[in-house]
């Protein structure tokens, strides 16, 4: 499986459920339309729904029954980057080649379009449920809001914000909430969607946790930035870190032996999170 491939072939329709869900409802002002959509498109790699989409076909469901939660997903993901980059957080000026937000349009925009996207995850999650899969839907809503809330990407992001002693736990304690919940819920909501049972979902869990540990690890490597306290970088140095990250992914790799044939693209996606070049 082409992990490459597999990301081509599902953004045309990503991409599509994105703008069916970014349609502005009448009311909504332009420029706050203009701000939800700045990071959104183009976007990046589609990863988090392409994880979605093979979290449904690793436990034998149809791809598309997950689109609910790749789209979710990836309203979050936008939604973290976007406030990650405010001069109160990372104060980044650029983003995939272009402004930030808050340089693009102004700093109070960029927070409220944060704040427009992440309640269109609840949106996007629950309406059109009458598909017989309400249940699953909320459940999915209550391991997504987890997964971004106090516990996990907004706590993380507390914890990467503090001033601290770095050691190999405290690092991928953070990575584990801040970068690895929503990797992990990407998988398991996809997954939920499809009609996975509690057992395989535990085992996408942990999976996904340890790749998305990983995959921060290689972000990491990727920037080179020895200097940033929150990375293995700063603790171990870069041949080291690298090897933590190929353990991970084997890791995550070996939860998924009793998913066969059916979780190759699942399988493909995380080794090209952990070992992409760029």
């Amino acid at each position: 499986m082409d992990a490459r491939a597999y990301l081509e072939a599902i953004m045309p329709r990503v991409d599509a459920a994105l703008e069916e869900a970014l349609r502005p409802a009448p009311g909504t002002p332009e420029r706050l339309t203009a701000a939800m959509r700045h990071l959104l498109f183009p976007g990046g790699k589609r990863l988090r729904p392409a994880l979605a989409l093979a979290g449904a076909e690793a436990v034998d469901g149809e791809a598309d029954v997950a689109m609910p939660a790749a789209i979710a997903v990836e309203l979050v993901h936008a939604y973290s980057l976007i406030h990650d980059d405010l001069p109160c957080m990372d104060d980044d000026d650029e983003r995939r080649g272009r402004p930030t937000v808050h340089v693009a349009f102004d700093e109070a925009t960029a927070v409220l379009a944060g704040d427009a996207l992440l309640t269109l995850v609840f949106e996007v999650l629950a309406r059109d449920t009458d598909d017989g899969g309400a249940a699953r839907r909320i459940a999915t809503v209550a391991d997504l809001a987890r997964a971004a809330g106090a516990a996990g990407l907004v706590g993380g992001q507390v914890d990467d914000l503090a001033p601290m002693s770095p050691t190999q736990e405290s690092v991928e304690h953070v990575h584990a909430r801040k970068s690895a919940a929503l990797l992990a819920s990407s998988i398991t909501g996809g997954a939920r969607l499809a009609g996975a049972d509690d057992v395989a979902l535990a085992r996408l869990q942990r999976a996904g946790i340890a790749a998305g540990i990983a995959f921060q690890i290689t972000d990491d490597l990727l920037d080179a930035d020895e200097d940033d306290p929150c990375s293995l970088l700063r603790v171990m140095g870069p041949e080291k870190a690298r090897k933590r990250a190929e353990t991970l992914l084997e890791e995550a790799l070996a939860k998924l032996d009793g998913f066969g044939a059916s979780a190759d693209a699942l399988r493909a996606l995380l080794r090209y999170a952990v070992e992409r070049d760029r």
